[in-house]
């Protein structure tokens, strides 16, 4: 398998895995689940003249048939008639879904700025009794060096190893750099949307992307992003989700109702990060009234804290517990200390450690789910 450059990761996005793994050369690739191929194809063509390959596959067979084989055959020549590729190559994968018998344990990382080797201390605390990854944005540093979007899955292959699902969320310094405008091809979406919906058993989980931190207009953008109507689409999308409630978070067999975003945007920052008012509130507002989330969990202010409502970081009026949990230390924009989230859910309980690359654990605190 030498011509992968790590084990897949397996995204969790609406009612699928979108398992994904970034290559060295052009190769067609797809995935065999129970008896079933799954191919990364743009109608019907097998896809080859890329380095990062997508195949999406629904939970229910993946849950189901606990393993998947990844294949791949390389390209000699893509000629017109009669393309020459290499044999077919495969590896075999354990899959372990969440089992709601036994506590399940969830690690966070936000904020990496490019480092692997700090948030993979952090991030290890569970060892192998990981169950669920989560990167919530900030995982390269920016988005100018297309290498850099290979840390998402350097990251996912130290600590999944391929062999249990990933949350993912970008973050605002994803939207920065030539090739901002390709993450989401390297990212899971929802038909090409950084934000979504995603059910993991019991669990029920919408990923907001609030993208840039400062106004459009702001210098430091120079004229290339258009947040603002990227907001007011994500706002549709929310509003369309409540419409389809009975299929989203009140389907059956939902207990558990997260909100994930790399910025906690309830909290209002000072000037020039201090935008959206309007927006945010709206959001809040659709969340209280009709999600009703137990929990959302953040990063980006580069803090650890657990916020609850009416408390330090509750500027808009927060409508469950936010858990800010990434907090990298750079010096010279070094890392040389990193702490995420290390979260247990049992029962109605959310247990919040800060572990720190170390393994110390550096706060403790439980959270009643309501």
């Amino acid at each position: 398998m030498n011509e992968l450059m790590t084990a897949p990761a397996v995204f969790a996005v609406g009612n699928e895995y979108q398992i994904m793994v970034m290559t060295k050369s052009d190769l067609v690739f797809w995935v065999t689940v129970g008896e079933k191929n799954y191919y990364d194809h743009s109608n019907g063509i097998l896809r080859s003249s890329t380095r990062i390959h997508r195949v999406n596959v629904p939970m229910s067979a993946l849950d189901s048939a606990k393993e998947y084989t990844v294949n791949y055959r390389k390209i000699i020549d893509r000629k017109p008639y009669f393309p020459e590729l290499e044999d077919v190559e495969s590896k075999n994968y354990s899959f372990f879904p969440l089992d709601f018998s036994k506590p399940i344990n969830m690690y966070h990382i936000a904020d990496a700025h490019g480092d692997a080797i700090f948030t993979t201390a952090a991030a290890s605390y569970f060892g192998n009794d990981l169950h669920l990854l989560i990167l919530n944005g900030d995982i390269p540093n920016h988005s100018g060096d297309i290498e850099n979007f290979n840390l998402i899955y350097e990251l996912s292959d130290r600590l999944t190893h391929g062999n249990i699902p990933c949350v993912f969320s970008r973050g605002n310094h994803d939207t920065r750099g030539f090739f901002a405008e390709n993450i989401a091809e390297y990212t899971p979406t929802r038909n090409g949307s950084s934000y979504f919906s995603f059910r993991l058993g019991k669990i029920w989980g919408l990923v907001l992307d609030t993208g840039e931190d400062k106004p459009d207009t702001n210098a430091e953008y120079g004229g290339t992003i258009c947040c603002h109507a990227f907001r007011e689409e994500e706002t549709a999308y929310i509003e369309s989700v409540i419409e389809n409630a009975d299929k989203e978070y009140n389907a059956e067999g939902v207990e558990y109702r997260f909100v994930i975003s790399h910025t906690p945007f309830a909290y209002t920052e000072e000037s020039p990060f201090d935008i959206e008012q309007d927006t945010y509130k709206y959001w809040l507002k659709l969340l209280k009234e009709n999600v009703k989330p137990q929990l959302m969990i953040s990063g980006h202010l580069h803090k650890l804290a657990v916020s609850h409502i009416g408390g330090e970081y509750d500027s808009k009026g927060q409508v469950c517990p936010v858990v800010i949990a990434s907090k990298p230390v750079r010096p010279n924009k070094i890392m040389s200390e990193y702490t995420g989230g290390a979260f247990t859910l049992e029962n109605d309980c959310m247990t919040v450690l800060f572990t720190d690359n170390n393994k110390e654990v550096v706060y403790s605190e439980n959270i009643i789910l309501k």
